[in-house]
């Protein structure tokens, strides 16, 4: 029951790992290398999904082999009978054959029947696998539609178990080594050397050969010929070939060929995925030289941007200190330093109003008020610019000119990080306008929410008590000597001492250093004011750049970018998961297969 749930648990990870796998090839995406690794995933699923198809159906064992490498003769030899037409000097298989038995539909087993030949037989051990002569992939013909190589290729990836099939003057062959890389994804593999009774045995040295390509657990030295008389003669073979069905009895019988088609599965969906690994790796440099090079252009912005937005901020920071002024004075009430600034706030129009009564004619009094109303509108456009100026840096740090010039910085490294120049251009002049207003509204927004909240913040700070005590205590102190001094001058001095009242200079320099003090004061207060002012208007400038650049200059590009990085990931932890799958349920210690070191090609691709 353990073992049952066991293999349960490792079905639904290799369905959860298909799942994920078809996830990620459906998603879109902007990089060339997760296109080209999506189109060739795609075949690999389809790939897979043949192979699920026939998960219960016998397992396909294939001969490979080059020309005159006793194939045919094998097979003869491994079925007890002459089912296939066998010599050594050139092809004799130019139509593939495939050996099944008698009581098998060869239609259950997915491969295209007008491909190749069908022959079935009583053979016990056809019962667990169904075997398939294939054409020499070192034939003399050239390539095509019909030709031999092509039907190899063809049937390939039907195949679950090939038996490589070389001799000593054969095992070296470079072009049946180049097929045979193409093959062997998603196949386990049984090594055979033949001509046993004549050749030498040169095993050690082809598995050396082999070693630094495939894993290579045995290789088996075999006589087909003498195979074959051994069994029409009744009799059990001998040797290495008597191993050799064995391996096919015990290791591709019935209770294996799941186990093997599931290894097949994961070396499929493995090759698959370190050919797409290689090929995100080849343009991993060119993508992060490109994000390095969008963010400097994004900082280069955010400087011109800041730069221009606290230029206008401070600019019209006489506007905000008014304005923060009024709201300090209308929380402070009445008292001796507020009335001092509210006559400091309201010093223009007072003055404006004294002239009204030097007026002695109706028409010097039209030319007074006429000439305060100008005043009053220059005040108010001031103003009006003041509030507006939000707008003009809305678009000061991007305009077209810097657009332009990071897009030809920009330009030159896309194509080496394989995307597509239009990433960086809008589809129309209108697109980039509609974008650029949803972006300034955005910015305005939140610039004229800002200014709000810090003129509302600042004015609670500065009228709490003990910021306006110093103010509040010095002003009143100079009040009350002043008052004290005439007080005393007039109740005291002049009835009990009969002394002069102050005369006008106690008066003049009274008043003068009220001036001073309350200018003093006034002074200490507005620095105050503009410190507090011009650091929040810093901080505020700061998080409007992050918030006017939160989609960066390219934001279809940068997009783009962080999307690739994050398909990359994806796909380094479905290798991660496929080689901990494979490592459960793909290790055969008597089938060899490709090694993990290097990236596998696809069959067909």
């Amino acid at each position: 029951m353990q073992s049952e749930v066991r293999q349960f648990e490792l079905l639904t990870s290799i369905d959860a790992l298909r799942q994920r796998l078809e996830q990620w090839i459906q998603t879109p995406s902007d990089w060339e290398p997760v296109q080209q690794g999506q189109l060739l995933l795609r075949r690999v699923v389809d790939r897979v999904e043949t192979l699920r198809i026939r998960m219960e159906s016998p397992l396909v064992v294939a001969t490979f082999g080059g020309t005159g490498t006793g194939k045919s003769t094998l097979v003869n030899a491994l079925v007890g009978e002459e089912v296939t037409r066998s010599g050594r000097q050139r092809p004799t298989t130019s139509r593939p054959v495939l050996i099944v038995h008698s009581e098998i539909s060869p239609q259950s087993l997915g491969i295209p029947l007008d491909a190749v030949e069908v022959v079935q037989r009583d053979s016990e051990l056809l019962r667990d696998v169904v075997l398939l002569d294939c054409p020499d992939p070192d034939t003399t013909e050239e390539a095509g539609p019909e030709s031999n190589l092509e039907r190899l290729r063809t049937l390939l990836p039907f195949c679950d178990v090939l038996i490589y099939v070389s001799t000593q003057q054969k095992y070296r062959s470079a072009r049946v080594s180049d097929e045979l890389k193409s093959a062997a994804a998603g196949c386990r593999i049984v090594f055979v050397q033949t001509h046993a009774g004549i050749d030498e045995d040169i095993r050690t040295d082809w598995e050396n050969t082999l070693s630094g390509e495939y894993e290579v657990p045995q290789i088996f030295f075999v006589d087909s010929l003498r195979a074959l008389q051994e069994q029409q003669q009744g009799r059990r073979p001998s040797g290495d070939m008597g191993r050799l069905l064995d391996l096919l009895h015990n290791k591709l019988g019935a209770s294996e060929r799941v186990r093997v088609r599931r290894a097949n599965v994961l070396e499929m969906v493995l090759a698959g995925l370190e050919r797409c690994e290689a090929l995100i790796q080849t343009r991993q440099p060119a993508l992060q030289e490109l994000q390095q090079v969008l963010l400097s252009q994004q900082a280069e912005s955010a400087r011109r941007l800041a730069g221009n937005l606290q230029q206008e901020l401070v600019a019209n920071h006489r506007l905000w200190e008014r304005r923060l002024t009024s709201a300090v004075i209308d929380q402070w009430g009445i008292s001796p330093f507020s009335l001092v600034l509210r006559i400091y706030n309201g010093l223009g129009n007072i003055l404006a109003s004294t002239a009204l009564f030097r007026a002695r004619s109706t028409a010097q009094l039209a030319l007074i008020g006429t000439v305060q109303g100008v005043r009053w509108l220059e005040s108010r456009r001031q103003e009006n610019a003041a509030s507006t100026s939000l707008e003009r840096l809305s678009q000061a740090g991007l305009d077209d000119a810097l657009l332009q010039e990071s897009e030809l910085i920009i330009r030159g490294y896309l194509t080496s990080a394989g995307f597509d120049r239009r990433l960086t251009r809008p589809e129309s002049l209108e697109q980039l306008r509609s974008q650029a207003a949803l972006l300034e509204s955005r910015f305005l927004g939140n610039a004229s929410q800002q200014i709000e909240e810090i003129i509302h913040e600042q004015s609670q700070t500065k009228a709490r008590w003990w910021p306006r005590l110093l103010y509040e205590v010095v002003l009143s102190a100079y009040l009350l000597f002043v008052l004290a001094r005439v007080g005393k001058s007039f109740f005291v001095d002049s009835f009990l001492y009969n002394t002069p009242l102050l005369n006008t200079d106690f008066y003049l320099a009274a008043s003068l250093f009220l001036v001073l003090i309350c200018g003093l004061l006034i002074g200490m207060f507005n620095w105050r004011l503009q410190q507090g002012l011009k650091d929040r208007i810093r901080r505020m400038t700061d998080r409007l750049i992050q918030i006017r650049l939160s989609g960066g200059i390219f934001p279809q590009l940068e997009s783009a970018v962080r999307d690739a990085r994050q398909r990359a990931e994806e796909l380094t932890a479905l290798t991660l998961q496929t080689r901990q799958l494979r490592a459960e349920l793909a290790e055969f210690q008597l089938l060899g297969g490709r090694q993990r070191a290097a990236p596998v090609r696809i069959p067909g691709l």
